[in-house]
């Protein structure tokens, strides 16, 4: 029996294992497909969670309802199906990536991935019905336990080891491999229990003596679909706002696994006491940031910060559901309630709120729910624990009406897209401009246009004449007309250099994004030169594209304050390259409060033969001018020798310990500003 209880532990560990890894390493694929958006591993959360449910669905129906041959039977076929899907290549339809990006994302990862992650999905439960029946020990609860430790070492490892080092094919093959191993083992497991495995009857009749009311039934739902809900609410928030990157995916989920692993451990693994009133100070804490839509940390404190909090919350819900728990024999009923919470939750961020929403209230809805719910569990405590939840559940509710408030001031216009919210605002500041109108990627600014005294086509925000985009769209061209692209359309700001006779063609994702360009600002309409807007990812749109070469090439596609990475690859510089003039200039947008790109790009322009120079331009508040910071990637010496240029530019920096990105490699961990802004 050690032995096979030995066996059974390791397939539960590495299904798991295999289960979390795949998950980072799938989403970072798709991230060039979906044009880099923070909400790719949001919705992949979504497909996730629902292939997880799935799975616990098919694992319940198998021990409750089919014998114990063909249980083993089917879970064999299962396994070779699998098995015969994994290497799969498909690819994206443009069409349904800029107009069903949600659907794109469900269809890939459903042909790529869908039958080993169904499989992966119901070994757990599955193993854990097989273990109990076969054996007769509650020791399989545990099992929960080790296989969301396996899970958390996966999650640990790839953003530390795996992604930094191992190139995404040699990732593939290393998960096939293991899958191969796992198939083999679990196989083996099924084919054995036909013999050792009762009757369903026997089952059936051990399980009736515990009977579950409808309360219990609820909270098996409730309490882990709030914590799906903020989990995906605080890993979206982080993703939109420092980078789309898997080491920002991983640390959310690593916490809740976490508060998995230790909640499912024992009984006395969650000490009730302590955690009720650390929730409540968490709630209090996330209640105060989140009633400040404006309020900016730094990374060093943000990301912890919020991780801590999400451990704390879903620490306190896992323990309440282990309470709640029912006998070994009911575990995959148990277990499919929990999965179905979990799904709806991340439904709920994914899907639903996105269509519903015009702005992001996912994380104050979720913490309310968190608040009703800690009133409900500890209704028992008396009436100072009710009066106590019940008012900070309405404090909770005045914040989320703050932040709605908030949101809508000075706003003409609130939408969002699976790319993010967009809003525009506006003002009479500063008083110079008259009326100023102001664009905004959920809390950062992606373009400023006046409209008083004689500044309605006047560059501002980033992109004023001294900035490095500024500087390159002024002197590249002089005495001729010039052909400019730009990845990243905003409010079209950079559409104001143009001249009679210059062309401007525009890159943009989100077709919101254009609809606001063309109907709230008008650079568009008023430039004199040429534009057109092309939908669709810029690298899928610039390789299809046959005009004339660029005389400059702007990159300038945020997805809320960091880069896409796909973009800043040795092979995307490869494709500019070939649609730039010979002495034509990349212009990359480097201002980010959180990554230090200049680096990555002095490395792609020693790998490219390029020079690579930095412009770092000051802001003018009274002029509606940003601090922005610019790499410029060019060849043409005599535009480098310009005295405007010599005075604000120096040759970007390199550093030993940023490698060179390609597409099957890049890591963002040693890039991160790990200090705030100094300039």
């Amino acid at each position: 029996m050690a032995l096979l209880t030995f066996l059974y532990a390791c397939v539960v560990f590495l299904s798991a294992f295999l289960l979390f890894l795949v998950q980072p390493m799938v989403a970072r694929q798709l991230l060039p497909v979906l044009g880099g958006s923070a909400a790719v591993w949001t919705t992949c959360l979504v497909f996730f969670q629902t292939a997880l449910l799935l799975g616990y669905l098919y694992a319940d129906f198998a021990a409750a309802r089919l014998r114990p041959r063909t249980q083993a039977l089917t879970h064999v076929t299962l396994l070779a199906a699998a098995l015969v899907t994994l290497g799969l290549h498909i690819r994206a339809s443009q069409w349904g990536v800029v107009w069903h990006p949600m659907l794109t994302i469900f269809g890939l990862l459903s042909l790529i991935v869908g039958l080993p992650y169904f499989a992966l999905s119901a070994t757990t439960p599955l193993l854990q019905s097989w273990y109990t029946g076969s054996f007769r020990t509650a020791w399989s609860y545990r099992m929960f336990s080790l296989s969301n430790a396996g899970a958390l070492l996966a999650l640990l490892v790839y953003p530390t080891l795996i992604e930094p080092h191992v190139t995404l094919r040699t990732q593939t093959r290393g998960f096939s491999t293991g899958f191969f191993v796992f198939a083999v083992l679990c196989g083996g497991i099924a084919w054995s229990v036909r013999q050792t495995l009762p009757e369903r009857k026997t089952i059936e009749a051990e399980n009736a003596s515990q009977p579950i009311s409808s309360q219990q039934r609820a909270l098996w739902l409730l309490l882990p679909g709030c914590a799906s809900l903020l989990l995906c609410a605080f890993t979206s928030h982080l993703s939109q706002n420092v980078a789309a990157i898997p080491l920002l995916w991983i640390l959310p989920l690593s916490a809740y696994l976490l508060s998995f692993i230790i909640a499912f451990h024992s009984p006395q693994a969650y000490p009730r006491w302590i955690m009720v009133r650390l929730a409540a100070c968490t709630l209090g804490i996330l209640g105060y940031l989140a009633h400040d839509v404006h309020q900016a940390l730094p990374v060093q404190l943000s990301v912890p910060l919020y991780c801590g909090c999400l451990f704390v919350l879903c620490f306190f819900f896992h323990g309440e559901v282990y309470r709640l728990r029912p006998v070994a024999g009911s575990a995959t009923g148990f277990y499919l309630q929990l999965s179905l919470g979990s799904a709806l939750g991340s439904l709920f961020v994914g899907v639903i709120a996105p269509n519903i929403f015009r702005a992001n209230y996912e994380m104050a809805m979720g913490l309310v729910l968190a608040a009703v719910l800690a009133l409900v569990v500890m209704w028992n405590f008396g009436i100072v624990a009710r009066l106590f939840w019940s008012a900070l559940a309405l404090a909770l509710v005045w914040v989320g009406v703050v932040q709605a408030r908030a949101w809508q001031q000075d706003a003409l216009v609130q939408l969002r897209s699976f790319y993010g919210t967009l809003r525009v605002t506006e003002t009479h500041w500063p008083p110079l401009a008259g009326t100023t109108r102001t664009l905004y990627h959920g809390t950062i600014q992606h373009g400023v246009q006046f409209f008083g005294n004689g500044m309605r086509m006047q560059p501002a925000s980033y992109y004023a004449p001294s900035s490095g985009v500024g500087l390159a769209l002024r002197f590249c061209c002089e005495g001729r007309t010039k052909r400019v692209g730009v990845v990243g359309l905003g409010a079209g700001t950079i559409a104001a250099y143009g001249q009679p006779g210059d062309v401007f063609r525009f890159y943009e994702i989100d077709p919101l994004v254009e609809r606001i360009a063309r109907s709230l600002f008008t650079y568009l309409r008023e430039t004199p030169a040429h534009a057109d807007v092309v939908l669709g990812d810029a690298r899928f749109s610039i390789n299809r594209d046959r005009s004339d070469p660029y005389d400059v090439l702007v990159l300038d596609a945020f997805s809320g304050d960091a880069v896409p990475v796909h973009l800043l690859t040795q092979q995307a510089v490869a494709l500019y390259r070939k649609h730039l003039a010979p002495d034509g200039i990349l212009a990359f947008h480097i201002s980010s409060q959180y990554l230090d790109l200049e680096p990555v790009l002095a490395r792609e322009a020693q790998q490219a033969g390029m020079h690579a120079v930095t412009v770092h331009s000051a802001g003018d508040e009274s002029h509606g001018i940003f601090v922005s910071d610019w790499v410029l990637l060019t060849n043409n010496e005599k535009f480098l020798a310009r005295p405007e240029m010599t005075g604000v530019a120096h040759a970007s920096l390199m550093r030993s310990d940023v490698s060179l990105w390609t597409d099957d490699y890049s890591s963002v961990l040693r890039i991160l500003k790990w200090q705030p802004r100094t300039h």
